[in-house]
């Protein structure tokens, strides 16, 4: 990637805050499993919370390779404040692409500057990898929609001010049939259930959201039946900031591993003076650039305006398998030292887990990947 002279700036100041605040906190947000709000507050103070947005609707006009690095220096730095950071970008995404300029104007700006937080809503407990089994329907009903289901696992859902969610609204025409909307916070019959206890990203609060709301037509994001289209563009673009996301841990944790293996002394040798060691740092280091090159292959593509549902698709498989094992290593060659809470190597080892998970399994990654190479 080369950057443009602003996004360099840009980019430095966020990795400046990164260091300097953001970081610090990682392990008490983890410990506490406390939402990060003040360092989302902090990153809106620079207007990263519209990095994904271009100038006309509040952000800051940054290039998409700037977007997926500065992503990263986020989870480098802590990976629960990039979880909530890249969940209110999916919700803005979805308004951005999907949406009139009527609702661009009225939710995107006041996004970017972090008066207000966003939520995506399409993951429900039995439609998770194909949302065309979701269950979530929104009825006409008079001049609007009667919203009702439930949605589960989904990050800042409790905590945002407006969620896109999306319904079936024709239950006859399959994917066709699916619309998105925004929900906002205090809308009657919104409710959210506690955060749920998750094994990694503990400050990335995710709830089961559930929904029996009158919603005005003018809620609507685009035409009745183009929610998928939208949606499925959406995760295209969380998929690579998944990817910068993992890229970010895993930096962090090959560094660390490096750190380890030129300081430790065994028997009066450097650890980085076995074989086996060495071993293990080549192949994290060829794991750990084979991701960031199709990473970056991803973002200048989603920079272009071309279709790049299969560069982010192979971004996201990559990047999500090589740092969990870039992690794991990283762990192992600390020894019963990675193992402890007093280092960070076991909350990246639990952190990463997810990645293989959400914005699409690791196997349907494999299936979008396949469909494309097969035509």
């Amino acid at each position: 990637m080369s950057p443009s002279d602003f996004d360099t700036i840009a980019l430095d100041q966020i990795r400046r805050l990164c260091r300097e605040t953001i970081a610090p906190a990682a392990a008490a947000t983890d410990a506490e499993a406390r939402f990060p709000r003040e360092q989302l507050r902090a990153l809106a103070g620079l207007g990263a919370l519209g990095l994904n947005l271009p100038e006309a609707w509040g952000g800051p006009g940054l290039s998409a390779p700037a977007l997926a690095l500065a992503v990263e220096a986020v989870a480098r730095a802590c990976g629960a404040t990039a979880s909530a950071l890249t969940a209110h970008f999916l919700a803005t995404d979805a308004i951005l692409i999907g949406g009139d300029d009527a609702l661009r104007a009225r939710y995107l700006p006041r996004a970017a500057s972090g008066e207000i937080l966003g939520a995506f809503a399409l993951t429900e407990p039995r439609a998770g990898s194909n949302p065309a089994d979701m269950r979530c329907r929104a009825v006409r009903d008079g001049e609007g929609y009667h919203l009702t289901g439930v949605k589960h696992f989904i990050s800042n859902g409790g905590v945002a001010d407006f969620i896109t969610v999306f319904a079936v609204t024709d239950p006859d025409a399959g994917h066709k049939g699916i619309s998105a909307f925004v929900v906002e916070k205090g809308t009657p019959g919104f409710a959210a259930s506690p955060p749920e206890s998750t094994m990694g990203l503990r400050g990335g609060h995710v709830f089961e959201l559930t929904f029996d709301c009158r919603l005005p037509e003018a809620s609507r994001i685009g035409p009745e039946g183009s929610g998928f289209r939208t949606a499925m563009k959406v995760l295209d673009n969380g998929r690579i900031e998944v990817a910068s996301m993992c890229l970010g841990i895993a930096e962090a944790a090959h560094a660390a591993a490096l750190d380890r293996a030129r300081q430790r002394r065994i028997g009066g040798q450097m650890l980085a003076d076995y074989q086996g060691i060495q071993w293990m740092i080549a192949d994290m280091g060829v794991k750990l650039r084979a991701a960031r090159l199709l990473t970056e292959d991803a973002a200048r593509k989603r920079g272009t305006g071309a279709r790049y549902a299969l560069e982010a698709a192979m971004a996201k498989l990559h990047a999500s398998e090589a740092a969990g094992e870039i992690a794991d290593r990283a762990l192992q060659i600390h020894g019963g030292y990675g193992y402890t809470t007093a280092l960070p190597l076991e909350r990246w080892v639990r952190d990463l887990r997810i990645m293989r998970i959400y914005e699409g399994s690791s196997e349907i990654q494999r299936t979008i990947i396949a469909r494309h190479l097969l035509g």
